[in-house]
This record gives structure tokens, sequence and C-alpha cells, in this order.
């Protein structure tokens, strides 16, 4: 018997021997219980805090070149290697094969683009105004030519350079002038390359090495969102996580929780050589001598700051809108995303409010960090990875009905799915039309969640005829 059982018999007074009997028929009742299967999990990154969520769960870790898993956490360059071969219909992976077409910053603005002219055909013309919140891109150096017309007739704008798929603040800067990119390109080998490729099999032993011939890197040129919303006369960004668990059909869920990173030094549009007054990586500002740590809000005290400023209303249309923005961005690649039952993803979005409270998509992450930088950072990312794990649900503990697991809400599920009746944990004004599922920054009582989530299928469990009312998750 555990000492918590003990405690509470205990606790009670003597001569109720009928209470101290029912607690000793639960014990009993909870040992007889058939035991769960213990899942396996095998992880490729070690830095991360993964492994210890899991062991946490009870997951049980194998080597790294076990192919006995349910998860296995592999790395992007491994991915298309486990997709190959023939899987399990438990094992699971957390990457779509091809998870480029929303996470690299050309591709993305393509499929954005591409998806409006579909919409527009289809005479859908308010989902459009969601295509357009992305800034106007120009691939380099394929694109280099129509971005020459661009400048010459747009010559007072401001321009950013980033590299396609690049983190983490490397390789970006601004400017103005033509001639500033042109100095910058020239010192840039555009011609096709060859490398060396290790060849690996299935246990990541190396079998051979072949010359691969490479594309130049891709860089991006986009137009500089100028009139940032700022907090204390510094520009920042939102960093919110949207997990995928299916492309056909689309199921969508948002965590509450998320954070906005904060730039180091005021805002100065006339000083654009300044990385840390116009880039807000955290790797970028804990590289500096500046306290990092303070320049990161929890996406709950940035709520309730607009919401002191502009009004619960206001706030609430602002996160209506980020909820479609999401939408519209995965709808875009749903089509050319390849779509496998044992995938999922976990996407890190970056979206920048402009001074008029309107979202800006900078970038999805298909591999957004999950290193703890500090005691908040890492307190966030345990709880969302691991009600991330109870989404993914490899313990078979959901009915596949719920519209909240932990911190995270449903959002899309083959359709809209709108938010629930009022409680005492929402956020944000009553209104008649139907909102998205949508509470970032609101409050998170993810724990309390859990518990009644838990309590909810044990009841259920022990009533036949509700049991046959729930529909099969497949």
């Amino acid at each position: 018997m555990k000492a918590s059982s003990v405690m509470e018999i205990t606790a009670v007074p003597k001569g109720n021997c009928e209470q101290i009997k029912k607690i000793k028929e639960l014990h009993d009742n909870k040992q007889a219980l058939p035991r769960r299967k213990k899942i396996r999990f095998r992880v490729d990154s070690p830095k991360t805090i993964i492994p210890e969520v899991l062991l946490s769960r009870g997951w049980i870790q194998v080597d790294g070149k076990s192919e006995v898993w349910d998860l296995f956490w592999c790395d992007l360059a491994k991915l298309g290697m486990v997709l190959e071969k023939r899987l399990q219909e438990s094992q699971r992976v957390p990457h779509f094969r091809n998870h480029y077409e929303i996470s690299r910053k050309n591709y993305l603005f393509r499929n954005m683009i591409r998806y409006k002219k579909q919409l527009i055909r289809d005479k859908n013309v308010e989902e459009t105004k969601y295509c357009d919140c992305i800034p106007l891109t120009f691939e380099i150096p394929n694109e280099y030519a129509m971005f020459c017309d661009y400048i010459k007739n747009n010559p007072k704008k401001t321009y950013i350079v980033k590299p396609a798929c690049g983190c983490k603040g490397r390789g970006i800067f601004l400017f103005r002038k033509l001639r500033e990119l042109n100095e910058w390109k020239s010192t840039k080998d555009w011609t096709r390359t060859t490398a060396m490729v290790e060849l690996v099999d299935k246990h990541g032993e190396v079998i051979r090495v072949e010359e691969k011939d490479l594309p130049p890197e891709q860089y991006v040129v986009q137009v500089y969102v100028d009139n940032p919303y700022l907090i204390a006369g510094r520009k920042f960004d939102l960093r919110f996580y949207v997990l995928v668990m299916s492309y056909m059909p689309l199921k969508v869920w948002i965590a509450r929780d998320g954070f906005a990173r904060i730039c180091g030094a005021l805002y100065n549009l006339n000083n654009i050589k300044d990385n840390l007054s116009h880039l807000t990586n955290t790797s970028l500002q804990l590289a500096t001598d500046v306290d990092a740590k303070g320049f990161k809000w929890p996406l709950r005290r940035l709520r309730m700051f607009l919401t002191a400023k502009h009004g619960m209303r206001a706030v609430e249309e602002l996160f209506q809108k980020m909820a479609n923005l999401v939408i519209t961005s995965l709808k875009s690649v749903q089509k050319v995303i390849m779509h496998n039952k044992h995938c999922f993803e976990l996407y890190g979005y970056d979206v920048l409010l402009t001074d008029n409270l309107e979202p800006w998509l900078l970038e999805v992450n298909a591999s957004p960090s999950l290193e703890a930088t500090d005691s908040e950072d890492y307190e966030l990312k345990y709880n969302l990875l691991s009600d991330m794990f109870t989404v993914l649900d490899l313990e078979n503990q959901l009915t596949g009905t719920e519209l909240r697991v932990g911190g995270f809400d449903l959002l899309w599920d083959d359709g809209p799915v709108n938010m629930p009746p009022p409680s005492p944990d929402s956020c944000g004004p009553i209104i008649k039309n139907p909102k998205l599922n949508i509470n970032l920054g609101c409050l998170n009582n993810r724990e309390e969640q859990l518990t009644t989530l838990k309590e909810w299928r044990s009841f259920m469990m022990n009533d036949p005829v509700l049991m046959k009312r729930v529909p099969s998750k497949k």
C-alpha cells in the first residue's frame, strides 16, 4: 500500500469502520485493475527535456538502435529512413515526411499564394485575407530579378534577408538599398555544389559514402513590417504551439501557453544594423550581456496587458484572427503534405503584432526548441510536452470526443471547432457569432482539467450505456 493510502486510513476517526472498509475496498479494486501496457520510446535528441517527460509517465526508454518502440522522437534527417519501413499500427514519429512545405519560409509563402488563388476561384473571399498575413517574399537567387523590379518601384521600404530554413537569428540582416543586397550577394557562392553523404542502414550504421549534388543555399527577402506593436518601446513577437494530429482529415490542437519574445534594445527604425533592436530570437538575446530572461513574457501576462490597454473585445478579435491565420496556413499545405497515420507534428508559430493589433505570420517551425533556458521555460515546455503526449494517447485513455486535454484546446476537427459556452475559466466577452476554440493566454488550470477528464472517463467506463454512445476513434 502506498504511503498516501496509509495516511488516508489513519486519518479516519476511531469507530468509523465502514469508512475504513470502503477505502480498503477502493485500494484493492485499484490493485485488481489490468496492468496498463508499457509504452516504449526512443529519442535521438538528448538535449531536449523529452526523455524526462516520458520517463515521468512511466514509459520505458529503449537504446538508440532498438526497433521495438511505440514512439521514436527522431531527428529530421532520419525521418525518411524511418518512414520507409513498415511500421506497426501503434508506432508514431513526430514529423510528417515533407514538413518543409510549411516550415521553409519560401515554400510557406508559395503555398499561401497558391491557396489564395484557389480560394478566389472558389469565391471564398473572406478567407483570402488570411493568406495576406505573411510578408511579401522573394526567393534568392531564383527571384532576384523580380525583387530588383519591386525595389525600384518601392525605394523607401525596408527589407529583411533570412535563410529559407534557418533558425536562431543566424544570417539575418536588414537593408534599404539594392547595392547593400548586391554586396552581400557577391560574397555567396550561388553555384551547385557536391558533398559526400553517408548512407546508413536501419540501425544507423554507415553502409557507404556517396557524392550528392546540392543546390545553393536558399534565402528569402521579405518586406520588413516596420510598424510593430511595442512594449516599453521594444519590439516583440509571439511564440505559441500548434499540434497537428492529422492532415487528412485536418485535426489541430492549440496550446494555451506560449510566450512573447521581447527585443533587448529599444526599437529604432533609423538604425537597422542593430539586430538587438529588430530581432527577437531568444538565442540572440542570450548571446548578449543583457538579462535575456527579463525579455520574455508568458502569453497570459501579454494578454492581460493588451486587455488593459485595448479592452476584452479587441483582444478577443485579435486572437480569433490568429486562430484563422493558423488554420489558413495549415489548409494551404493540406493537399501537398504527405499524410501518414503514423505521423504527428508540434509546430512553433511565430507571429508579429502591428501597432493596430494586426497579426503577421513570420514563420512556422517544424522543430521548435524544446530545450529549457530557465525555470519558467522549463515548466512551460515540460507541461506542454506532457499534455501533447496525453493528446497523442498511446495509453488509450481518451474517448476521442474531448474538446480540451490539459493545456491543449481542439481548434479544428475536419471543420471548425467552436468555443463551448462560457465557464469560470473562460476569457473575453460573450458575442453572438460563434468563436473558434482558441484560448491563447487564458487561464491554464491543466492539472484540474486532467483530473476531471480522468474522473469522467472512470464514470463512463462504469456505465455501458454511455460507452456505447461514444463514437469510435477511427
